[in-house]
């Protein structure tokens, strides 16, 4: 009959690995410092980068709530299982490695190539590298079992590298004239006539111009950032999991054409102050909250739909 061991025991199997990936952690920080304190300037200052700060805290959580889910479930486990669980095989140490080295590779590019690449390009890849180093640790350190336990929490921390400047241009122009769109549909429902021309939109009395400022950019990466989490935390299935981000997408649009929609209507029909005034530049959290609703009310429809489909017998 299999004993228990105690508890300082089992904490024992686990210290050299907590200690190494603290090392290796403590590495990655050091080599890539200037580019973290780059990133963290970015997020304090730019608007398309604020979400950036909310990343490792919410990583740091979510990897703290499953090590206390299974420190609860291993108690429902004996001591044999659970060390049986912590060995880390020849191959799993080689991928690590091999994992570490994609990094190092990373960080080459992004520091050889500061003259020749684009803007923004040698910090993306710097911190992506950095990212690249943390998944190497936790796989070397711990081995595959853990590593895909917090497959999610650690491919999460990809959204600290922030989009180089050609890129998020690019997203930025998407999100105007999409924008711009969903309020010319607007109008039209309500039958107010409404031309658009790019990311110009005119309406009987008002002409509306959707500048990057106003495209939302940092509201649209919050509730990308908010739909992750919640499909992980709340959806079992892969499917009604990107279902429910895709959503995420038109949704964000939708909210930033109700915005310029609302705005519009209240400057031409209620006082002309409100195209200049609070809602104008600071009422970006209300519809904020109105995506957030949307989305949570399309995350119930989704689990109301999987968790029948969870449950269903399996066929014999």
């Amino acid at each position: 009959m299999m004993r228990h061991l105690p508890n300082s025991n089992r904490e024992m199997t686990t210290r050299p690995q907590w200690l190494a990936f603290g090392f290796l952690c403590a590495l990655s920080i050091a080599a890539g410092w200037h580019s973290l304190t780059q990133t963290l300037a970015l997020a304090l200052h730019e608007d398309a980068y604020t979400h950036i700060l909310l990343i490792l805290p919410l990583s740091l959580a979510l990897v703290y709530l499953h090590l206390a889910t299974a420190q609860t479930n291993s108690c429902q486990t004996d001591s044999h299982e659970a060390n049986s669980q912590r060995t880390i095989s020849q191959s799993t140490i080689v991928s690590g490695i091999a994992v570490l080295a994609v990094s190092g590779l990373l960080i080459g590019l992004g520091r050889w190539g500061q003259a020749t690449m684009p803007a923004g390009v040698p910090l993306a890849l710097t911190m992506a590298a950095l990212v690249v180093w943390w998944i190497g640790s936790v796989l070397l350190c711990f081995g595959v079992d853990v590593f895909r336990a917090l497959l999610f929490p650690v491919c999460f921390l990809f959204l600290l590298v922030p989009l180089p400047g050609a890129m998020l241009n690019e997203v930025v122009s998407g999100l105007q004239h999409q924008s711009a769109f969903a309020a010319r549909i607007l109008f039209r429902v309500i039958d107010v006539p409404a031309t658009q021309d790019g990311i110009m939109l005119s309406i009987p009395g008002l002409d509306i111009e959707v500048a990057p400022e106003c495209s939302s950019i940092r509201s649209s990466m919050m509730l990308l950032v908010v739909t992750l989490v919640l499909a992980h935390l709340f959806l079992r299935s892969w499917w009604c999991k990107g279902v429910l981000i895709v959503a995420a997408i038109p949704l964000s649009i939708a909210k930033n054409g109700l915005r310029i929609f609302t705005i519009g209507e209240l400057g031409t029909r209620v006082d002309p102050g409100f195209l200049d005034g609070r809602l104008h530049h600071h009422g970006g959290i209300i519809f904020f909250g109105i995506a957030v609703i949307a989305i949570s009310a399309v995350l119930l429809l989704l689990r109301l739909i999987e968790f029948p489909l969870c449950e269903r017998p399996r066929a014999t």
